[in-house]
C-alpha cells in the first residue's frame, strides 16, 4: 500500500492590519458580507477622525505660527541699528499721499522725527520727500511739529526732493531750513481744492428723482444729487479760502525773504526744480547722498522712517475680519419686539 501525501490546503487568510482598508464590499447574498461591510464603515469612519484630527492639529499651528511671528515682529519692529554715538545723517521718508491711513501720516513721520532729534548721533534730519500732496491737515501737524523739535534740539533740518513736492508735501517742505531739489523735480501747486461731481441734470432727463431728507438746511449742500445753491457755493469757498491763507502763511514763515512774490505763485501752479529755486521755493540743486556728504559732513546715512511692517498689516487686517464677523453675528441675533 502506498504512502499518499498530505493533500496541499490553502494558506489561511491573514486578517488585514488596522490601518489597511478592507477590499470592496462584496454583493449582498455571499457568506460573510454583513460583516465585510461592517468594517468598511468602520474603516471609513477611523479614517475621517484621523484626517479631521491632522486638520485641527495644523490650523492650531499655523494659529501659533502666526502669533509667534507677529510679536516677534512688533518686538522688533523699525529701531536704527547704529550707535547713538556715531555721528551720523537722519533720514525720514514721506512718500505717497499725506493722509492720516497711509505710510506718510502725521503720526509716523511724527515718531520718526522725535526718534531722529532725540538720537545723539544724529547731526541733522533730512526729509526725503516724493509726494503730490495729500490733506493739509496731517501736513499742518507735521509742519508744527518740524519747529518744535528744531527749537527744543537745536538741530538743522532739511528737505530733500525726489520726483515731486507738491501741495501738502511743499506745507512740509517749507518748514525745514533748506530745501534741496533736482531740476526737474516738480515743487509747489500752492493751493487747496474740494472736488465732487453733480449729476441733477442727468437725473432730470433720466427721470430720476432724488428723495433726500435732512435736518438742517445745508446739511445735504455736498450731496452730488441735489442742486447746490449760490449761498452754498460761498460758504464752500470762504472755507477753501481760509485753509490757503493758513497755507500761504505757513509758506512765508518758512521761507520768508527768500520768496520772490509773484501773483502766480500762491496760485496752485508748480513748477520745475530749477524754476523753484529762481522763485525762492527751493535753495539749491542736490540730492541725499550730496546733502549728507557736503551740508551736514556725516556720509552715514541711517533711515528713521516709520512704517508698518508684514506683521502689523497681518494684524490689522485679522481684527478687521474679527470685528466684521462680530457685526455679522450681532446682525443675526434676532431683534426683541
Amino acid at each position: 500500500m502506498t504512502e499518499s501525501s498530505p493533500p496541499d490546503f490553502p494558506e489561511p487568510e491573514s486578517r488585514p492590519a488596522v490601518a489597511a482598508r478592507p477590499a470592496a464590499r462584496p454583493a449582498a447574498g455571499t457568506p460573510g458580507w454583513e460583516r465585510a461591510t461592517f468594517e468598511n464603515l468602520m474603516f471609513a469612519t477611523l479614517e475621517e477622525q484621523r484626517t479631521a484630527r491632522r486638520w485641527r492639529s495644523f490650523i492650531r499651528l499655523a494659529w501659533l505660527a502666526f502669533f509667534v511671528v507677529l510679536l516677534w515682529a512688533v518686538m522688533h519692529r523699525g529701531a536704527p541699528s547704529t550707535d547713538k554715538s556715531t555721528p551720523h545723517t537722519a533720514v525720514i521718508e514721506i512718500k505717497g499721499e499725506i493722509s492720516s491711513d497711509s505710510d506718510a501720516s502725521a503720526e509716523n513721520v511724527v515718531s520718526s522725527m522725535r526718534g531722529a532729534f532725540e538720537d545723539e548721533g544724529a547731526q541733522a534730519v533730512v526729509l526725503l520727500i516724493n509726494s503730490p500732496g495729500g490733506s493739509p491737515v496731517q501736513a499742518g501737524i507735521i509742519n508744527d511739529e518740524i519747529r518744535r523739535l528744531r527749537a527744543k534740539y537745536n538741530k538743522p533740518v532739511y528737505a530733500v526732493v525726489e520726483e515731486s513736492c507738491a501741495s501738502a508735501a511743499y506745507y512740509i517742505a517749507a518748514a525745514t531750513d533748506k530745501i534741496f531739489v533736482d531740476k526737474a523735480s516738480i515743487v509747489g501747486s500752492i493751493g487747496v481744492l474740494m472736488d465732487g461731481f453733480g449729476f441733477t441734470g442727468l437725473m432730470d432727463k433720466l427721470g430720476v428723482e432724488r428723495r433726500l431728507m435732512t435736518a438742517g438746511e445745508n446739511k445735504g449742500f455736498l450731496d452730488p444729487f441735489s442742486p447746490q445753491t449760490e449761498k452754498q457755493r460761498q460758504y464752500a469757498q470762504a472755507m477753501l479760502d481760509q485753509v490757503h491763507n493758513q497755507f500761504i502763511a505757513a509758506v512765508k514763515a518758512g521761507r520768508g525773504k527768500r520768496l520772490k512774490e509773484t501773483p502766480e505763485l500762491f496760485s496752485g501752479l508748480f513748477w520745475t526744480g530749477q524754476q523753484a529755486i529762481e522763485m525762492g521755493l527751493a535753495d539749491q540743486l542736490g540730492n541725499l547722498d550730496f546733502v549728507a556728504r557736503e551740508i551736514v559732513k556725516a556720509e552715514e546715512l541711517v533711515d528713521y522712517t516709520r512704517r508698518e511692517n508684514v506683521a502689523e498689516r497681518l494684524a490689522k487686517k485679522f481684527g478687521a475680519a474679527m470685528g466684521e464677523g462680530a457685526v455679522h453675528a450681532l446682525k443675526a441675533i434676532p431683534a426683541l419686539r
